[in-house]
């Protein structure tokens, strides 16, 4: 039987899936000036549900359908294309959109603030070496703040591979994702990656990060 868990922290308790995606908790437009309407429906509407769509057919009738995504993402190897494409595009598109606010957080507090001062000296400092890794990523892929062992890290990875795959050349549980395939910006940002990474920190909410840092560390 297949259902989906509702957007929000609650992504971590995944089990399985549904061919519908929820609505989002904001409307397309509550994220502008910073990310456009067109490109938050056509990005939501169509790319996540897409993923959304191939991974229930990919697992369909498979022992798969009984694992959570996480676990189906630890076997998701390069042997089994279909499978690690759009698993990882639906479990990463899951973890961008709950982490996006109208109304964020816009630094963290708590034990998180105080892991990434004592790892990076400041939020500025973190932000820059993150933007590093999204801006450094040739073509498609993401940049990932996870927790290996206790201790954050940054690192990315190509297409829709993740840190919870074996062999994406980047480890750990993810609590923070920016997603920089083109169709997350292209159409107000053209090729300003830069620019849109300046307003993604706009409307990247710190509260749910704490959670998902805290959750990552027990």
């Amino acid at each position: 039987m297949l259902h989906l868990i509702i957007l929000g922290i609650s992504f971590l308790n995944l089990t399985v899936l549904s061919s519908t995606l929820p609505a989002l908790p904001y409307s397309y437009d509550a994220l502008e000036p910073n990310i456009d309407a067109k490109t938050m429906e056509i990005h939501y509407t169509k790319h996540f549900q897409t993923y959304l769509t191939n991974f229930t057919k990919v697992i369909a009738g498979t022992p798969a359908e009984d694992k959570s995504v996480e676990e189906i993402l630890a076997t998701a190897t390069t042997a089994n294309p279909a499978l690690r494409n759009n698993a990882g595009g639906y479990y990463n598109h899951n973890l961008y959109f709950s982490i996006l606010s109208p109304t964020p957080a816009l630094a963290p507090s708590g034990p998180l603030a105080v892991a990434i001062d004592a790892k990076w000296g400041s939020l500025d400092k973190f932000k820059e070496a993150i933007n590093k890794a999204a801006m450094g990523r040739f073509g498609s892929g993401w940049a990932w703040l996870v927790v290996q062992n206790g201790s954050l890290d940054i690192c990315s990875t190509p297409n829709q591979d993740n840190p919870l795959m074996p062999d994406a050349g980047c480890s750990g549980k993810p609590i923070l994702c920016i997603d920089v395939w083109e169709h997350a910006y292209y159409l107000k940002y053209q090729n300003r990656r830069a620019d849109y990474l300046t307003a993604f920190w706009n409307v990247m909410d710190w509260d749910v990060v704490e959670v998902l840092y805290e959750k990552a560390i027990q």
